[in-house]
């Protein structure tokens, strides 16, 4: 039955998907006797924890009870925290037993959470369906150990590899069932970030339309500054969310306008090829507080982000069609031989309308900070004794 509680935990801590951030998505369930008792979630940045949510919640008294979490309840240790410490309202509300996914990988908190429980005489166990609540929370275990964005990307491409014909139409190369599953992506991700080639020949919207969810910013790599101003990314009414990375020093008339019109430009060094130097651009993300960032083209940026080894998890939705000379989805990598290639890990795939979902990470390990299923079990505490 425990896995049966924590994988509700799972369940109810998406329900704050894409409003936490940079906080991670945390479900609680309140146990007694085999029933649930009480179920919170962490709904919003600087609201309620999901911990603090389900003691609220319960429909009897709390004392003795179990309670399955997600993640490791935070403690007062936290600079400038926003919420009341969870560990302390479950020492004080006497709760009889705590099963926790993961440890919080913050340094802040990692294991101190556990320790504080242990020492009230609360028994805890960790570890339970680990797995799946480090992939749930992939970007926050990136972004507090590294200060740097989750990066994904996502190519829709014909069977033979391609991302548009030769005139470069692309619309729609993926079906209806796929678009969907994106626009979700999209509004769970902090950010959806393109080249300037695609913002030029496609004027997207980048948009959440086929599913409710919050707003991602949308970021433009532009290192000369070369975006249209008539474009939707800068006129419609998600234009406060646009960023625009240039790359040295842009042309400075039209970096003055696009500022006087209340565009958001970065400048970041250029690289050897005269580009925006993407490790800069990860950095400054890190610093604005964006923690995940869903990159959807074009060629030039996957090819990029692959060739300097910027990305942490790559989905190809290939499509059952067959394009012939068109636009590769990944250019030049220079490669050379087979055992050179870049091989991914975790591979796993999927189905979804007519479309097959291959993904994989490249290098898991390093993603999550070398925090991962081995990390999850503390040390040997000493037995609980009481405060």
């Amino acid at each position: 039955m425990s896995h049966h509680f924590m994988k509700r935990a799972l369940e109810l801590a998406q329900h704050g998907s894409g409003f936490t951030s940079p906080n991670p998505l945390v479900g609680a369930v309140l146990v007694k006797e085999g029933r649930i008792i009480g179920e919170g979630y962490h709904p919003r940045f600087g609201e309620q924890h999901a911990e603090a949510m389900a003691i609220s919640s319960a429909r009897e008294p709390v004392e003795g009870a179990e309670l399955f979490c997600t993640l490791e309840p935070c403690t007062p240790t936290i600079p400038n925290k926003k919420t009341p410490a969870c560990s302390l309202r479950i020492i004080r509300e006497k709760i009889g037993k705590v099963h926790i996914a993961t440890l919080d990988p913050n340094p802040h908190v990692q294991g101190k959470g556990v320790e504080a429980l242990h020492r009230a005489g609360i028994p805890v166990e960790v570890g339970l369906m680990a797995r799946e609540a480090l992939a749930l929370n992939e970007p926050y275990f990136k972004f507090i150990q590294q200060g740097k964005p989750f990066i994904h990307l996502k190519i829709a491409a014909s069977l033979d590899g391609r991302i548009a014909a030769a005139n470069g139409d692309s619309r729609w190369i993926t079906d209806q069932a796929a678009r969907t599953l994106v626009h979700r992506w999209r509004a769970r991700y902090d950010a959806v970030l393109i080249g300037v080639d695609t913002a030029i020949c496609d004027d997207p919207q980048l948009t959440v339309r086929l599913c409710s969810g919050p707003q991602p910013y949308r970021i433009v790599l532009d290192s000369r500054l070369r975006i249209p101003e008539n474009s939707r990314l800068l006129r419609d009414q998600f234009a406060a969310k646009t960023i625009i990375f240039a790359a040295g020093e842009p042309p400075p008339e039209k970096l003055a306008r696009l500022r006087r019109a209340g565009m958001r430009v970065e400048i970041v060094p250029a690289d050897e090829q005269g580009q925006t130097a993407l490790p800069q651009v990860l950095e400054q993300l890190g610093r604005l507080s964006i923690s995940s960032v869903l990159v959807e083209g074009g060629s030039k940026i996957f090819t990029a982000f692959i060739r300097q080894r910027c990305f942490d998890k790559l989905s190809i939705f290939y499509a059952p069609l067959i394009i012939g000379t068109g636009r590769n989805a990944i250019g030049e990598l220079n490669t050379g031989a087979i055992a050179g290639a870049m091989r991914l890990e975790r591979v796993a795939h999927r189905s979804i309308g007519n479309q097959l979902i291959i993904e994989g990470y490249r290098n898991y390990r390093e993603s999550l900070g070398n925090f991962w299923e081995k990390d999850l079990c503390l040390p040997e505490l000493s037995k609980p004794s009481a405060l």
